[in-house]
């Protein structure tokens, strides 16, 4: 499952590359939100679809091990934007405004969500954990800037709108889509085409119901489930 452990010096060639790519992602996040004015729940997604499509590739190919090597660098890219706090340009591209007092909370928060989802996605399902990267990444991301931009129903106490919804599931889909197109387990079949947007529907209701800051647990763990269950029959 976790397969070959690699040598130090591919180890430390690994965690560089993945250090400088992490970097350069919430760089470019950071650039779209001070030199364009793009606003920060844009930014900030910007971030977060290219670190799991990151992820997904990783996993793909190296596996694991690699997944979780890539995991610290990121970590250490985040932390080191969260110690430059406000006025920083990483941290202003994924710390929102809107968040108060709590901008800092709101980033460290999501971010160990998305490793303990991704870890326990990887530890009890495999390769199948793309699916939870894909949902995560594709599908969550989707419900912010779609509300941000279009929502006009909210519901949920007001955390929440119709069209942000909406994105999810449609995003989750495509996520799910994908993830049947590029692994081997899952199949092609009709009881398949059913059960997809199914699951994206629950992955719906999953990031609605989620308690805020800690969906990227749930987004990752229950369409791997689902999909592991349902899509490889």
């Amino acid at each position: 499952m976790f397969g070959p452990i690699p040598s130090l010096s591919v180890f430390l060639l690994a965690g560089f590359l993945a250090l400088f790519w992490s970097y350069a992602c919430l760089l470019f996040a950071g650039y779209l939100k001070q030199e364009l004015g793009v606003r920060t729940g844009y930014t900030r997604k910007v971030f977060h679809v290219l670190i799991f499509s990151s992820a997904v590739i990783v996993h793909a190919v190296w596996g694991f091990v690699a997944v979780c090597v890539f995991g610290s660098m990121v970590s250490i890219v985040v932390g080191h934007a969260v110690i430059g706090g406000p006025g920083n340009r990483l941290y202003e591209a994924i710390a929102r405004e809107k968040d108060g007092p709590l901008r800092t909370y709101f980033v460290v928060v999501p971010y160990f969500a998305t490793l303990i989802g991704g870890l326990i996605s990887s530890a009890l399902f495999g390769p199948l954990a793309i699916v939870g990267y894909l949902v995560g990444g594709l599908g969550d991301a989707a419900g912010e800037p779609v509300g941000t931009r279009w929502g006009k129903h909210g519901f949920w106490f007001g955390r929440k709108t119709f069209e942000g919804s909406v994105a999810v599931v449609v995003a989750s889909t495509v996520a799910l889509a994908i993830a049947v197109a590029v692994r081997p387990e899952f199949h092609a079949t009709v009881e398949t085409m059913i059960a997809v947007p199914v699951i994206a529907l629950v992955c719906g209701v999953v990031e609605v119901c989620s308690p805020r800051g800690w969906d990227n647990v749930s987004m990752q763990i229950v369409p791997t489930v689902l999909a592991a269950f349902l899509l490889t029959r």
